[in-house]
Protein backbone atom coordinates (compact mmCIF):
# COMPACT_ATOMS: atom_id res chain seq x y z
CA UNK A 1 0.00 0.00 0.00
CA UNK A 2 1.14 3.52 -0.86
CA UNK A 3 0.01 6.70 0.41
CA UNK A 4 0.69 10.03 -1.64
CA UNK A 5 0.35 13.15 -0.83
CA UNK A 6 -0.18 16.46 -3.50
CA UNK A 7 1.04 19.73 -2.43
CA UNK A 8 2.49 23.31 -4.40
CA UNK A 9 -0.30 24.06 -6.09
CA UNK A 10 -1.84 27.53 -6.58
CA UNK A 11 -2.74 30.39 -8.20
CA UNK A 12 0.07 32.00 -10.77
CA UNK A 13 0.27 34.10 -13.72
CA UNK A 14 0.26 32.94 -17.43
CA UNK A 15 3.90 33.10 -17.67
CA UNK A 16 4.45 32.22 -14.11
CA UNK A 17 5.78 28.79 -12.00
CA UNK A 18 5.02 26.39 -9.36
CA UNK A 19 6.60 23.25 -8.52
CA UNK A 20 4.87 20.30 -7.49
CA UNK A 21 5.38 17.82 -4.43
CA UNK A 22 3.86 14.48 -4.10
CA UNK A 23 4.99 12.81 -0.59
CA UNK A 24 4.89 8.91 -0.38
CA UNK A 25 4.69 7.16 2.40
CA UNK A 26 5.86 3.07 2.92
CA UNK A 27 9.52 1.60 2.04
CA UNK A 28 8.56 0.33 -0.98
CA UNK A 29 8.88 3.94 -3.02
CA UNK A 30 11.56 3.16 -5.13
CA UNK A 31 9.41 -0.27 -6.59
CA UNK A 32 7.36 2.34 -8.01
CA UNK A 33 7.55 4.64 -11.48
CA UNK A 34 5.42 7.62 -10.40
CA UNK A 35 3.57 9.63 -12.84
CA UNK A 36 1.23 12.86 -12.81
CA UNK A 37 -2.09 13.32 -14.32
CA UNK A 38 -4.14 16.65 -14.49
CA UNK A 39 -8.36 16.98 -14.69
CA UNK A 40 -9.92 20.32 -15.33
CA UNK A 41 -13.42 21.13 -14.84
CA UNK A 42 -15.71 19.01 -17.57
CA UNK A 43 -12.47 16.94 -18.69
CA UNK A 44 -11.13 13.63 -18.30
CA UNK A 45 -8.24 12.97 -16.28
CA UNK A 46 -5.26 12.96 -18.59
CA UNK A 47 -1.22 12.28 -18.65
CA UNK A 48 1.21 14.78 -17.93
CA UNK A 49 4.40 12.74 -16.94
CA UNK A 50 5.85 10.13 -15.99
CA UNK A 51 9.04 9.00 -14.12
CA UNK A 52 11.04 5.13 -13.68
CA UNK A 53 11.66 4.10 -10.65
CA UNK A 54 15.39 5.03 -10.64
CA UNK A 55 14.67 8.71 -12.49
CA UNK A 56 16.54 7.48 -15.43
CA UNK A 57 13.47 7.42 -17.35
CA UNK A 58 11.28 10.03 -18.31
CA UNK A 59 7.49 10.61 -20.65
CA UNK A 60 6.09 13.87 -21.40
CA UNK A 61 3.08 14.73 -22.85
CA UNK A 62 3.19 16.85 -26.17
CA UNK A 63 2.26 20.21 -24.83
CA UNK A 64 4.16 20.16 -21.59
CA UNK A 65 7.64 19.33 -22.89
CA UNK A 66 10.25 21.72 -22.54
CA UNK A 67 7.56 23.62 -20.11
CA UNK A 68 7.46 20.78 -17.60
CA UNK A 69 10.06 18.63 -15.61
CA UNK A 70 9.50 15.70 -13.33
CA UNK A 71 11.89 14.51 -10.64
CA UNK A 72 12.21 12.06 -7.59
CA UNK A 73 14.18 11.86 -4.70
CA UNK A 74 14.00 8.23 -3.25
CA UNK A 75 15.75 9.07 -0.12
CA UNK A 76 12.87 11.15 0.59
CA UNK A 77 10.21 9.63 -1.13
CA UNK A 78 8.99 12.30 -2.80
CA UNK A 79 8.48 13.33 -7.09
CA UNK A 80 8.58 16.53 -8.51
CA UNK A 81 6.72 18.60 -11.02
CA UNK A 82 8.35 21.67 -12.02
CA UNK A 83 6.43 23.73 -13.87
CA UNK A 84 7.61 26.71 -16.04
CA UNK A 85 5.98 29.13 -18.70
CA UNK A 86 2.69 27.77 -17.42
CA UNK A 87 -0.29 28.98 -19.41
CA UNK A 88 -4.03 29.18 -18.64
CA UNK A 89 -4.41 25.77 -20.22
CA UNK A 90 -2.55 24.17 -17.38
CA UNK A 91 -5.38 24.77 -15.28
CA UNK A 92 -6.75 21.64 -13.71
CA UNK A 93 -5.94 19.87 -10.45
CA UNK A 94 -3.10 17.83 -10.41
CA UNK A 95 -3.01 14.70 -9.00
CA UNK A 96 0.51 12.40 -8.57
CA UNK A 97 -0.09 8.52 -9.09
CA UNK A 98 1.86 5.27 -8.42
CA UNK A 99 2.87 2.52 -11.14
CA UNK A 100 4.86 -1.27 -10.06
CA UNK A 101 6.27 -1.03 -13.36
CA UNK A 102 9.68 0.46 -14.78
CA UNK A 103 10.42 1.69 -17.87
CA UNK A 104 7.57 2.03 -20.30
CA UNK A 105 4.82 4.96 -21.55
CA UNK A 106 2.38 4.00 -18.99
CA UNK A 107 -0.32 7.09 -20.24
CA UNK A 108 -3.77 5.58 -19.14
CA UNK A 109 -5.38 6.19 -15.30
CA UNK A 110 -6.02 2.39 -15.29
CA UNK A 111 -2.41 1.51 -15.60
CA UNK A 112 -1.41 3.07 -11.90
CA UNK A 113 -2.13 1.32 -8.58
CA UNK A 114 -2.33 4.02 -6.31
CA UNK A 115 -3.44 8.16 -5.98
CA UNK A 116 -2.83 11.10 -4.08
CA UNK A 117 -6.34 13.21 -3.45
CA UNK A 118 -4.99 16.53 -6.01
CA UNK A 119 -3.95 19.72 -5.55
CA UNK A 120 -5.33 22.30 -7.79
CA UNK A 121 -3.03 24.54 -9.82
CA UNK A 122 -5.00 27.93 -11.10
CA UNK A 123 -3.23 30.03 -13.99
CA UNK A 124 -5.09 33.51 -14.89
CA UNK A 125 -4.29 35.09 -18.55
Amino acid sequence: QVQLVESGGGLVQAGGSLRLSCAASGRTFERYSMGWFRQAPGKEREFVARISRNGGVTYYRESVKGRFTISRDNAKNTVHLQMNSLKPEDTAVYFCAADGRDVGRYMLTIQYDYWGQGTQVTVSS
